[in-house]
């Protein structure tokens, strides 16, 4: 019970173990907690590399695919870095409510013997990190095709530092949207609904692929993109229980919500998918899949089972809506639907979340005075806020990446294919 109190009150979820915490008690480390939080991490790490580069590497063309898997990779290695720099000081210790400050710059004055809640602190960096490197690794998947390499990294530089790490801080580390209430248990706006606008922004500004709409551009190894789902669904359990930063019960009711509401998912944009266009497609299973884990990212240690399923059903449906109509009206050649399903499950996620975390509705209750209407407000306050500031950065990212060597390779260059002409290599030689 003590533990359903703090996560309501906090609205932080896991990851967001507040460094004033170990004001309230001598801390003492908890083994089963750090081993927990070590395999979570390594998890959310494998997310990544392979998951999200396999997955998003089946859905374009062959002539592309190792741009994918080179730049989910090295923006990968980068993330790490600026994280250690400076993006975990930044994103976790005290400041102001949209930054924190150079405390823990280059890890320094973080001893190995240092905790946070009951784990060592180091791991929490880690923990974070990951969560910070798939967030990146999201947004290529809006780029693909046609984005020039360099381009890429000069973004993610600007876009990690002045996005990502604000909103992580904002909403896990006490800032602004924390302070309002907002709930968000394991990333659906720092993580699903920040990547997505960010994608949204660039594939506006990159423009259609050369041939979109006259040309086919279907997913080149649907087994590649089965293999990249099923490891990242079994990694999102590191993402969601993880993110209790216990093993605790919270982790408990993470992990089963996360099954729950994954298999609603599945079953809703199959079912549908089959009675719009009459046979039932794995492509569709696959997609559906990863809506219902974005759609219970930031409800899962807030909801009871019930709501964990509904919200996964609603998930299922709404991605599906968004791949197919609302990418047609937005006319954006979003190439792996990063905003279609990250971003419209990810906001039908964090509002529902304001609905089942109700215990007249089987979750862990509001925190005391909330009403379900105040909860909802908030949580749509946070949404906006998301898509806002995380469209602006993007927007700066992506024209300062311009002006410095160009967004887009040549049509030439596109049209022979990435993996030659950026990479000098060929992942099928015949």
């Amino acid at each position: 019970m003590k533990m359903k109190k703090l996560v309501s009150l906090t609205g932080l979820g896991a990851v967001a173990l507040l460094p004033t915490w170990a004001m309230a008690a001598t801390p003492v480390v908890d083994k089963a907690d750090n081993a927990f939080m070590m395999i979570s991490t390594a998890l959310v790490l494998f997310m990544t590399l392979p998951g999200i580069a396999l997955f998003y590497g089946g859905l374009i063309r062959a002539k592309n695919v190792l741009s994918m898997l080179t730049q989910v990779a090295v923006t990968f290695a980068m993330v790490c870095v600026l994280w250690m720099l400076y993006g975990y000081s930044l994103a976790f210790s005290e400041g102001n409510p949209f930054f924190g400050g150079f405390t823990w710059a280059m890890l320094k004055n973080i001893e190995t013997t240092a905790l946070m809640g009951t784990f060592y602190q180091l791991v929490h960096v880690a923990f974070q990190c990951s969560f910070a490197c798939i967030t990146v690794g999201l947004i290529v998947g809006a780029l693909a095709e046609r984005i020039r390499f360099s381009a890429v990294l000069i973004f993610v530089v600007i876009w990690l530092t002045f996005s990502y790490v604000p909103m992580a801080h904002m909403v896990w580390a006490g800032g602004y949207l924390a302070s309002m209430g907002a709930l968000d248990f394991a990333g659906g706006t720092v993580v699903h609904i920040n990547a997505a606008s960010a994608g949204l922004i660039g594939a506006y500004m990159l423009g259609k692929r050369a041939g979109f709409g006259k040309e086919s551009f279907k997913p080149h190894n649907l087994p590649m993109v089965f293999t990249g789902t099923a490891i990242l669904y079994v990694g999102w359990f590191g993402f969601n229980a993880g993110s209790a930063s216990a093993a605790n019960e919270i982790a408990g009711l993470a992990f089963i919500n996360t099954v729950m509401a994954t298999a609603g998912a599945i079953l809703s944009w199959v079912f549908v998918e089959w009675m719009i266009r009459g046979k039932p497609s794995l492509l569709g299973a696959c997609s559906g899949c990863i809506a219902g884990l974005v759609a219970i990212t930031p409800a899962a240690g807030f909801v009871g089972v019930g709501g964990a399923l509904v919200i996964g059903l609603v998930g299922g449906v709404a991605g599906l809506w968004g791949v197919v109509a609302l990418k047609k009206w937005l006319r954006v050649d979003d190439v792996c639907d990063v905003f279609g399903v990250h971003g419209v499950c990810g906001i039908c996620g964090c509002l529902l979340t304001g609905v089942f975390t109700s215990a007249s509705l089987g979750g862990v209750g509001y925190a005391q005075g909330v009403t379900m209407g105040h909860q909802l407000w908030v949580q749509l306050y946070s949404v906006i806020v998301c898509l806002i500031w995380s469209g602006v950065v993007a927007f700066v990212g992506f024209k300062i990446a311009d002006i410095a060597v160009g967004l887009r390779v040549s049509e030439e260059q596109e049209r022979e294919g990435l993996d030659v002409n950026s990479h000098g290599e060929s992942a099928y030689n015949e």
